[in-house]
């Protein structure tokens, strides 16, 4: 799963993601990332093409009457995203590029204790984290956006820390995942797979980062115990 992440220093995001323009927000460094905090995210827009605009980490519906009161799933699994009809209008019409640095994952020590650790890819410093958002509108028409980011089997190194993680796109999958003329299960299949084994850093970072308080650069250093 990916319940944590990181974005930071992002001023070259605008030619990372080939936006049509620089964003119209300032992000702020964020090196805790929790759901419900509001955070880029990458789509196309049919008139002004590929724009940034932010959205809230944790998904909701159109259908739903109340946010408050309902689910606010963060991830979607991408085996059964296409036979929910929670995900079945998203995954289909609204996908994403979720920027990010790096998520964080805990590693089950005992019944008690988890580790956190720092996982990005080796050949990617910016990278995108495939999304599904969603627009909804309260009752004067206002619209919400929100999203969700697509989880699938770990890799190799994922597999001794968890049995989720996020789907990591390259950056010549970007292009087709945000493609609006695909949208059925096999066209996007090869997209939704685990990251290349081998292709992952990791290591063992501060329990610091448990907290959403603590949000400074040091949560994505490397701690030796």
């Amino acid at each position: 799963m990916c319940g944590r992440y990181t974005l930071y220093d992002t001023k070259d995001m605008g030619a990372r993601f080939k936006l049509a323009g620089q964003p119209g927000f300032v992000s702020k460094d964020n090196y805790n990332v929790a759901p419900r905090q509001w955070l880029p995210v990458v789509f196309e827009d049919e008139e002004m093409g590929r724009i940034a605009e932010p959205m809230q980490w944790g998904f909701i519906p159109t259908w739903s009457k109340d946010p408050s009161k309902g689910p606010r799933p963060i991830n979607a699994k991408s085996e059964t995203v296409f036979d929910s009809r929670m995900w079945l209008a998203s995954i289909r019409h609204y996908r994403c590029l979720v920027p990010s640095r790096g998520f964080y994952e805990w590693k089950a020590v005992n019944d008690k204790m988890k580790t956190p650790y720092l996982i990005r890819p080796k050949d990617q410093e910016l990278f995108a984290f495939a999304g599904i958002y969603s627009i909804w509108h309260d009752v004067e028409s206002r619209p919400l956006y929100s999203f969700a980011i697509m989880t699938t089997r770990p890799n190799r190194e994922m597999t001794p820390i968890h049995d989720r993680m996020p789907v990591i796109l390259h950056p010549e999958q970007e292009a087709l995942w945000l493609d609006k003329q695909i949208s059925e299960r096999d066209q996007l299949a090869e997209l939704l797979a685990p990251y290349d084994d081998g292709m992952l850093e990791i290591f063992r970072v501060s329990e610091d980062v448990n907290s959403p308080r603590n949000n400074d650069h040091h949560l994505v250093e490397a701690v030796v115990r």
